[in-house]
């Protein structure tokens, strides 16, 4: 071997400097944690956890690690401490705008491709043939061929640099990595192995194949000719020990493939010496007569052949343990640690007889204290496969007794993936190591599934972890399944009347929930809502599987379901769990298994529970079960239909006979109150899922509520029912004329049939009960949606008469529904007597109220301004129904820009109009005036992102808020200037949004308004509202201040890459705390010109002297204006920042210089759109924007997308 050694080894702090080539002993203590090794094994931190981050390899510089296989180091002299790093670091990022983002910049920087580099990233050759054609060019030219792979590490590594064979001749690896270093021009932090946009997806992929293949092809001569593998583990070290995150992580990757590779070529080489030792055993022992000399001869030149190939390779790969895993399984990139576990684990299962040992496994041991999940699960999931081996768990016996406790301690790991790998682990372990398993899974199958149940729901029930059974199957369904589907023997457990140890009601509900659970589990394939994917793809053999468990449960449970529903008949919650099974079944067998006498049982079970109870969710449940047998594809849809029939006529003639009682009685007494509304709710939810039009309820239901309506006699109980019964009809009679031609006369009577349901439900929303008042609501907003401008599109244009249009009046009402019922302090905290639970509820149903509100005006029912009531509470409400109305205010903005924007406005006149009316002209210093900046603020950030196509609406928002500031004359010898004159204030939050052309454009409107609409004693008066309007308006260089001209001048070019992305990135984190007066949100810590300009802090106690609290500063608000315009431009600029240590707003900043300075960042970035037509981004507002994202769920249900016809944002 010809491994070049390096003269000089470097630890990180805290790690050993020697090199291990086999390390002797394992742990020296036996406490909990990690402690010392020996001498070998180097030193650990006195906590017992590894080093897990090493520092010296860190992307801000430092010391090279250690272990490097090549000759001079990237340092020079010096003490560790001192030394210094190289003379020429990593340059400056490029901003986010130059980064390319389909990986085409690695590209272009390449002008020059390797051929090997280009047909692995085209991925368009078969590997093979890649590596002979390689292999060729090696064996005619090694320099050239070896410096083609060279130069195809370096190109993965996203380097423009290119290694010669001057350089390659005359320099040594250290040399040739430092001068790569230097030209490497990282701009980015982008390169190929983190890319995953379409060019580079499969790069990585094609990049490991590479080394396996290369190593598979030359297994036999070439990597043992002493130079090939030799210069490249040499290269490989070197790389693995740069500061340069992409050489560092690239060379990683191939020399643990590398080594892969290696160990089983090691393992072939391992398997031939012991059949060549056999060989030579059976001859050597066979009679001298039958003993061939030349035969022996040639196994034992055989067996030194092979043990010679056996030491070059363990020599190899003892070079790569020691060059690069021992440092870098604790690199401080997390993806480098798991690169080098994962690939340990593989070594240890490939070739056991060497790397199943102590001296190795205490690295996967230690890394198990890993911060990253990453790392810790690539370390849970290669114990994961030796320990499936009996052979290797027996191996392990130390490894287990000195990390059982950090392996059981995982299982409550903060990360869940972490944590079920964890248990997935010490099943295995137990498995292997308990003795009494087999015993015991032995006594499980004689015992049948009783004992395991009884575990269970005792687990279940008194734990009290989670009350939905579901997850709890879920998270058995791996480990237990067989018994989970053993319905039969759960059945049979529940039918049983005198079990030996009786079961409870508590112990039934949970039985049965785990039972209909299962069922779901197994026919569906479905994790609980929370658990793993949204959408699972589903192979042939899976929807195999679930084919045959739906079999199987079918054949099981349709002879018992009708005795488990006539056992629990009486227990409302039991029955809706189990009626939902006959969606799980096959209802195919009834007929082909002959099984129609338990059809029949089921169909008079169903009218059983349906005439017994009136619980909503029992009767929705048989109504789902009824419509899933009413399938006219089945042979036995007339049994189902005639039942059905029967049961429609029984409740009909019940509910038209006590319709004449009520019309005609003056009282009813409770218990006719009750059979009436019993039935009209048994009724309305059977047409929910049936077509009940045949019995013609649509009159007597009319005339019930009309009746109510004029009266206000008939019951609540009775209203409710009723209304929701006409809503689903006339939706019937919508589905029967979009199904066939429609009939002029049809159309025009179902048309009258809306009207006067409209009609009605208006007349509802005043009742003087709320829930009357919230069903017709809710009604009124399904129906509006359903009968809007959509209905007609598309081939339907022959319903355009069936589209309704709601009046001005009805619009009215249903906005002030919304202000009462929605938009109501009283009504969302509730009494204080209520509980938890109830307030939650109570919640639920208003946010349903306000989506449903919303979508109308997303739908085109209602006029966008109508949206103005909404948008004015989104600062207010922001915690309850913030997500709703983002969601609205993006959606909208997408309709109609331009009336997006006047509607915002026409919320903030609003919002004013009201203030100055309750308050009078003092209302400009309350809280409440600033919550109306805080809104603008807020409506402000939707303008940050799409500036260029905002434009127009943005210099439309501020010439009517121009308008309205001076639309109402100031009173006669009021010094206070116009009434509206504070909405200046207001507007000059949407002023950072502007481009300085259409500042220029609206200070020029400014003027001229003032000049229209303020007679000439009036203009020369300094208003608060209009200083700050103006400024707003004002660039700094516009404004000729004093302080400009005392700072240092800036220069006007555009700045470099590297100053741009320090002051995004600056401005990023600041966000728009400047203009945030009055927000709930803690401002996080600004940054004042002074610092940007050299300037020197003042001492400690100007900072304490000048700072102050956020409220004192917006308490003030109102006069800081003025009064910091008339002090002198020094002391303006002697302005120090708050301490980063107590974020907030000083009380004495200056404003004015801070909003200049942000607005010429956003111009300038602005000028970057426009050269390039992107959208902005820089991503200042989007932590605002983004904020609540994880009630995306809940959104998607209150707005669905493919409704609206709308493109999501």
């Amino acid at each position: 071997m010809l491994l070049r050694k390096s003269s000089r080894v470097l630890d990180s702090p805290g790690s050993s400097s020697s090199s291990l080539v086999q390390p002797q002993g394992m742990w020296a203590s036996s406490s909990s944690s990690v402690a010392q090794g020996d001498a070998e094994m180097g030193s650990l931190p006195a906590s017992g956890v590894p080093d897990v981050l090493d520092l010296s390899s860190s992307e801000d510089g430092g010391g090279s690690d250690s272990g490097s296989d090549f000759e001079d180091t990237l340092w020079k002299g010096g003490k560790r401490g001192t030394r210094t790093p190289l003379s020429r670091t990593l340059t400056a990022k490029r901003s986010r705008k130059d980064a390319s983002r389909d990986g085409g910049s690695l590209a272009e920087r390449n002008q020059e491709p390797s051929n090997l580099f280009e047909v692995v990233r085209l991925a368009k050759s078969a590997m093979e043939s890649v590596v002979d054609d390689w292999l060729e060019s090696y064996k005619q030219n090694k320099e050239a061929g070896f410096l083609e792979l060279v130069n195809f590490f370096i190109r993965s590594c996203g380097c423009k640099g290119v290694v010669t064979p001057e350089m390659f001749r005359k320099q040594q690896n250290s040399e040739i990595i430092q001068q790569l270093t230097e030209q490497f021009d990282e701009d980015s932090a982008e390169y190929p192995l983190v890319l995953t946009t379409q060019p580079w997806r499969k790069f990585q992929a094609g990049f490991c194949e590479l080394v396996t293949v290369l190593v598979r092809r030359c297994q036999y001569s070439i990597i043992y000719d002493e130079y090939l593998m030799d210069t490249l583990i040499s290269l490989l070290t070197g790389l693995s020990d740069s500061q340069v995150r992409a050489f560092r992580h690239t060379s990683t990757l191939a020399a643990m493939k590398l080594m892969t590779a290696l160990v089983k070529v090691a393992l072939g080489v391992s398997l031939h010496k012991d059949n060549n030792q056999r060989q030579y055993e059976a001859e050597r022992n066979k009679g001298p007569s039958r003993r061939a000399t030349d035969k022996l001869e040639a196994l034992l030149e055989k067996r030194r052949e092979l043990q010679e190939q056996q030491e070059e390779i363990e020599n190899m790969m003892n070079a790569i343990f020691k060059g690069v895993f021992v440092h870098r399984y604790r690199d401080v990139v997390p993806e480098i640690r798991a690169i080098c576990i994962e690939e340990m684990g593989n070594w240890m299962q490939s070739y056991s007889a060497s790397f199943l040992t102590d001296s190795y496994l205490k690295y996967i041991g230690w890394t198990l204290h890993d911060k990253q999940r990453e790392v810790r699960l690539k370390c849970l999931k290669a114990l994961q496969g030796l320990y499936r081996s009996r052979e290797m768990a027996a191996r392990m016996e130390l490894f287990t007794s000195r990390f059982k406790g950090r392996m059981v301690s995982m299982v409550l790991d903060k990360e869940p993936e972490v944590g079920v790998e964890a248990v997935k682990l010490l099943t295995l372990i137990l498995q292997q190591f308990d003795r009494d398993w087999e015993a015991v899974k032995e006594k499980g199958r004689r015992g049948g599934s009783r004992d395991f149940f009884r575990l269970l729901l005792a687990f279940f029930i008194e734990s009290e972890l989670h009350e939905h059974a579901a997850y709890l199957v879920d998270s058995l369904w791996d480990c237990a399944a067989p018994l989970l589907k053993d319905w039969d023997g759960l059945t049979h457990l529940l039918l049983e009347e005198s079990p030996e140890e009786g079961w409870g009601d508590q112990q039934e509900n949970a039985l049965i929930e785990i039972l209909v659970s299962s069922m779901r589990q197994a026919t569906e394939g479905k994790s609980p809502v929370g658990r793993g994917p949204g959408k699972k793809v589903l192979s042939a053999r899976e929807r195999k599987a679930l084919e045959d468990d739906r079999e199987k449960l079918t054949q099981y449970l349709i002879p018992l379901l009708p005795q488990l529903l006539a056992k629990f008949s009486a227990d409302a919650e039991k029955v809706a769990l189990l009626l939902a099974a006959p969606r799980c079944f096959n209802l195919s067998l009834y007929s082909s298994g002959r099984l129609e006498k338990y059809l029949e049982q089921l169909l008079a079970q169903l009218r059983e529970v349906v005439e017994k109870h009136t619980c909503q969710e029992v009767l929705e449940a048989a109504s789902q079960a009824l419509y899933v047998l009413c399938n006219p594809e089945f042979t036995f849809y007339s049994r189902v239909d005639l039942a059905r029939s029967r049961l429609v006529d029984t409740l009909t003639d019940k509910f038209q006979h006590e319709l004449a009682e009520l019309l005609q009685a003056s009282y009813l007494d409770e218990d006719e109150v009750y059979s009436m509304a019993a039935t009209l709710k048994r009724i309305s939810i059977l047409h929910n899922a049936h077509d009940l039009t045949p019995w013609q309820l649509y009159e007597p239901c009319s005339l019930l509520l009309q009746r109510a309506v004029d009266t206000g006699e008939v019951p609540k109980q009775v209203v409710i029912p009723t209304m929701t019964c006409l809503h689903f009809s006339i939706l019937w009679d919508l589905a029967h004329v979009s199904g066939t031609v429609p009939v002029q006369k049809e159309l025009l009577a179902l048309k009258r049939k809306v009207a006067s349901f409209c009609s009605l439900c208006q007349s509802c929303l005043t009742d003087v009960d709320s829930s009357v008042q919230e069903q017709a609501f809710v009604l009124l907003s399904d129906l509006l949606l359903v009968f809007s401008p959509q209905l007609a599109r598309g081939e339907r244009e022959a319903l355009e008469l069936l589209v309704y249009r709601p009046e001005v009046a009805l619009q009215s009402q249903l906005a002030g529904f919304l202000m009462d019922h929605v938009f109501n302090h009283a009504e969302l905290v509730g009494s204080d007597e209520e509980d938890s639970e109830g307030k939650i509820e109570r919640l639920h149903q208003q946010r349903n109220l306000l989506a449903g509100f919303c979508k109308l005006i997303l739908y085109n029912v209602l006029e966008l301004s109508a949206a103005s009531d909404v948008f004015k509470h989104y600062a207010k409400f922001y915690k309850d129904y913030g997500d709703i109305i983002k969601e609205t205010l993006s959606r909208a903005r997408q309709i109609d820009r331009d009336e997006w924007a006047r509607t915002l406005l026409l919320s903030l006149q609003q919002l004013l109009t009201e203030l100055l009316l309750q308050q009078g002209p003092d209302a400009v210093y309350s809280k409440a005036f600033l919550e109306i900046r805080d809104l603008a603020r807020r409506f402000s950030l939707f303008f940050s992102l799409h500036q260029l196509h905002n434009r127009q609406a943005l210099v439309a928002l501020h010439k009517a808020g121009i308008k309205f500031a001076f639309q109402e004359p100031a009173p006669s010898g009021s010094e206070l200037g116009p009434l509206n004159l504070p909405f200046l204030e207001v507007l000059s939050e949407f002023s950072p949004r502007l481009l300085r052309p259409d500042k220029k454009l609206l200070l020029s409107y400014l003027e001229q308004t003032c000049q229209a609409r303020l007679s000439p004693q009036q203009r020369g008066k300094a208003w608060n509202p209009l200083l700050t309007y103006r400024r707003s308006l004002r660039s700094l260089d516009d404004m000729g201040s004093d302080a400009s001209r005392i700072a240092a001048p800036r220069p006007r070019r555009r700045p470099g890459a590297a100053a741009k992305r320090r002051r995004l990135d600056d401005s990023s984190q600041r966000g728009d705390s400047s203009l945030q007066l009055s927000s709930r949100l803690e401002a996080p810590m600004l940054t004042s010109t002074v610092l940007k300009r050299g300037r020197q802090p003042g001492s400690p106690a100007q900072l304490q002297e000048e700072e102050g609290s956020e409220s004192d500063f917006v308490q003030s608000q109102p006069w800081f204006s003025s009064q910091r315009s008339r002090e002198s431009p020094g002391r303006q600029q002697l302005l120090v920042p708050r301490s980063a240590s107590r974020p907030g707003l000083g009380s004495r900043m200056d404003r004015l210089s801070l909003m200049e300075e942000e607005e010429e960042e956003e111009e300038e970035m602005v000028i970057q759109e426009e050269s390039s037509d992107e959208e902005d981004p820089q991503g200042r507002d989007m932590p605002l924007i983004r904020s609540h994202s994880s009630q995306g769920e809940q959104l998607r249900d209150l707005f669905d997308s493919t409704i609206l016809g709308i493109e999501d944002p």
